[in-house]
């Protein structure tokens, strides 16, 4: 197979998008993107699976005289969304929709691997499909299975997003964190129930959680230095079966996002002094508890994300944007946490915003998106 054309590309993607599929289940992308790897030039390649993560994949591309070996990191897996597009390529599986774009990174990564089969690089080449972005951290647990060892690990890592707010096409970035750091918080708050009209032989969590809550409002106000970032946000709230009744227990869901991982540890401590606040002035038992997983802040090297930008701006083929950093997560940051790179945007212009159920990106990105980085790769490799 030659080089992939616009039209295959656009191809590619919309079968990508007809069939989406959560976390860990990504079979039938896995089968898809295997066989569009086999179809390419073998001659420089080798494919490797990981039968403990099975949706996985990766691609070596041999270089022509390495000094580095480059990894490239696409995420293969969607979102439980019911898609309201409207588009003829709609999603075929219920409740499941590539609302965060990852058909698209798909597809750019397909149109770089493609490039580089037919024009061997200088530089070892490794492209990881990876599984289980959007929950259950599949890079984390790539990273954990020992997957980048050898002439497998990267010397240098990177990673792409796509971005509706950036024109289609554009290349976004900036020095130090990209996205933020995320972290889940769950609270049980244990009290006494009790009859509506006997509050004095009840303890009420209704109100312990209340008072919780406020007090929480004030870690970012007070104890967060303004011009850093921070965010709690608590989105559920279970207490009580009646009105009639004082809820003997509640439970406080939420989640934490900090762009750097001091930043989330010191909101963590914070929580956790709030919390044992609460126990003692209620007479309470409050249960913590806190999970990041491998959704650490997206932290850009310095050395290899100036290098980055100074090509961005000099290409006269790619459209640069300096961002700025957004509080959204990414697993990316696990991955960057460990082997040095650099993540960036690609815009793809659209009204819907990430996860919405309405994304529509501009297939106009892809071939620009491909360009841009294959020309980056190749800028790298000469440096």
């Amino acid at each position: 197979m030659t080089q992939l054309t616009k039209e295959e590309l656009i191809g590619i993607r919309r079968h990508l998008h007809e069939y989406p599929e959560l976390a860990m289940h990504e079979t039938t992308t896995h089968d898809y993107l295997l066989k569009t790897i086999q179809s390419f030039n073998q001659q420089y390649i080798e494919i490797k699976e990981i039968p403990k993560l099975p949706t996985a994949l990766l691609v070596y591309v041999n270089g022509s005289n390495p000094k580095r070996t480059i990894g490239y990191r696409t995420d293969i897996d969607a979102l439980p969304v019911t898609e309201q597009t409207g588009l003829p390529f709609s999603s075929k599986n219920p409740g499941v929709m590539h609302a965060c774009g990852h058909d698209i990174h798909m597809t750019v990564a397909l149109g770089v691997l493609n490039w580089f089969t037919e024009h061997q690089p200088a530089d070892n080449l490794i492209f990881f499909f990876q599984p289980a972005e959007e929950s259950e951290n599949g890079g984390k647990v790539a990273y954990e299975l020992g997957v980048f060892q050898g002439k497998w690990r990267p010397d240098e890592f990177y990673g792409l997003h796509d971005n509706p707010d950036l024109p289609a096409g554009a290349i976004g970035c900036r020095m130090g964190t990209l996205f933020a750091g995320t972290t889940e918080v769950n609270v049980d708050l244990i009290g006494k129930s009790g009859h509506a009209a006997y509050p004095q032989n009840a303890n009420d969590m209704v109100v312990a959680a209340a008072e919780f809550i406020g007090q929480v409002q004030t870690i970012v106000s007070r104890s967060v230095n303004p011009i850093e970032g921070g965010v709690i946000t608590f989105g559920k709230l279970d207490a009580g079966t009646i009105r009639n009744v004082i809820a003997g227990q509640a439970r406080i869901e939420g989640t934490i996002r900090g762009l750097t991982q001091k930043m989330i540890e010191h909101i963590v401590d914070r929580l956790k002094m709030v919390a044992n606040g609460i126990a003692t002035s209620y007479g309470a038992e409050v249960d913590i508890h806190f999970n990041q997983g491998g959704y650490l802040p997206v932290e850009n090297n310095d050395e290899l994300t100036k290098r980055f930008i100074e090509f961005a701006k000099q290409d006269p083929e790619t459209d640069f944007v300096e961002t700025e950093p957004a509080m959204t997560g990414e697993d990316f940051g696990y991955l960057l946490s460990k082997i040095p790179g650099t993540m960036f945007w690609l815009g793809v212009d659209d009204d819907s915003q990430l996860h919405s159920a309405t994304l529509n990106p501009k297939e106009s990105s892809i071939p620009k998106g491909i360009n841009s980085i294959t020309r980056f790769f190749e800028y790298r490799m000469n440096n």
